[in-house]
């Protein structure tokens, strides 16, 4: 179930419809969604979800990790350009020989440009801000292993009402960051394990 936030007794229908359909989408079973409380203050109405990228389903150490938001305000903030904002975080750690790409900033938004084209969504006025963190222990930590993290943060106005292949598109995101291969042409991942 998606945890979600409504500043009134009853939420629009167009919110409700938005939240039937996030409860709707299935991911690959290596990524689990957890409902988390949303952000207050933001909009009148908000949904908002966390995913870790695991390598088996018992595993405790995740690949990636992110968290999906999904704002609704009827009033149409000016900066959103709509009454709809998906607002999302993507972080994971890469092999240490990325660390030396000058261009992994670069390939980190062009990950999630393409994810959101493979869905064919219709969104505008994107924003975001891709960082590359490499951690080098020196002295009595000399023995660590370079740590390199990329982290995602962006933000978009959906404009096509279909904020699950939103979910969609940003599920594919870190999975793609987290190192999983696409799934084959045609082949559709079982159902994911919700809690």
């Amino acid at each position: 179930m998606v945890a979600s936030r409504t500043n009134s007794s009853a939420a629009p229908a167009v919110f409700a419809q938005a939240l039937a359909a996030l409860r709707s989408v299935r991911v690959r079973p290596e990524l689990r969604l957890t409902e988390v409380p949303p952000p207050a203050r933001i909009a009148p109405h908000a949904v908002a979800l966390t995913a870790e990228v695991l390598v088996a389903s018992d595993d405790e150490d995740d690949l990636a990790s992110g968290r999906f938001v999904l704002l609704h305000d009827p009033a149409c903030p000016e900066p959103w350009g709509g009454p709809w904002r998906v607002v999302t975080f993507a972080r994971a750690e890469l092999e240490p020989e990325m660390g030396t790409d000058p261009f992994l900033s670069e390939v980190g938004w062009s990950w999630l440009m393409e994810s959101l084209e493979s869905y064919d969504v219709r969104f505008s006025a994107e924003a975001g801000t891709v960082t590359t963190v490499v951690s080098e222990s020196f002295g009595g930590l000399s023995e660590r292993p370079r740590v390199v993290e990329l982290e995602i943060r962006a933000s978009w106005t959906p404009e096509d009402g279909n904020p699950a292949a939103h979910l969609e598109a940003w599920a594919d995101l870190l999975c793609t960051v987290a190192g999983l291969p696409p799934l084959p042409e045609g082949v559709v991942a079982l159902p994911g394990r919700r809690r």
